[in-house]
């Protein structure tokens, strides 16, 4: 008799984690809508890099890996960036606990699965420079929530869209500076406006 694993089942719980959990917001975000939005911006960049920048990226892998990002807040849930960096011992911890949320989410799975999950659930050193794009993405889709709630009025929103901006600036990546420019412009239009 096969034994029942629960992983496929806790990955679907991902659409009940609200994001921005300290925020006033117009529109909630979970982190199932947040993974994918990730991983499509995670592929763009990876892209733009290989396409304009000269870059070798394994775009693939690069989405795969944004997809699966979050996965350890099923377990720990959303902690809000203000606590979560709010000092180095918290964010130290705040590490230990995604580890063994991790760990908890691979014993979900049979044992012969568990070396394909391992590499997307949790970080390793191969994967540095691939990481980089996630977490490019990650912020880039903060930005992207800012910017929408302040159109929407919401300027609860104001101050965050300031400090995430200037985070994802100091990335100092090219392919985030066109993503900005040449990308960015559109999340303020109208749909009417985006469908000229």
């Amino acid at each position: 008799m096969v034994k029942l694993r629960n992983f496929f089942a806790m990955l679907s719980r991902m659409k009940y984690i609200n994001r921005w959990g300290l925020m006033r917001n117009t529109i909630t975000e979970n982190i199932a809508e947040h993974s994918l939005d990730v991983a499509v911006i995670a592929h763009g960049l990876a892209i733009i890099g290989n396409t304009y920048f000269g870059k070798h990226l394994n775009e693939d892998r690069i989405a795969v890996l944004a997809m699966y990002h979050d996965t350890t807040e099923i377990i720990t849930g959303d902690l809000p960036t203000p606590i979560k960096y709010f000092a180095p011992e918290i964010k130290i911890a705040y590490k230990n606990v995604e580890a063994a949320a991790g760990e908890s989410l691979l014993r979900a799975l049979p044992r012969e699965l568990r070396p394909s999950y391992r590499d997307i659930i949790l970080q390793n050193e191969e994967d540095k420079e691939l990481w980089k794009y996630v977490k490019a993405a990650d912020k880039l889709s903060a930005y992207i929530k800012c910017v929408e709630e302040k159109r929407m009025g919401n300027l609860d929103f104001e101050q965050a869209e300031k400090t995430t901006y200037e985070a994802v600036k100091e990335m100092n990546m090219p392919e985030v500076d066109y993503f900005l420019e040449v990308f960015m412009p559109a999340y303020s239009l109208t749909l009417d406006e985006q469908s000229k």
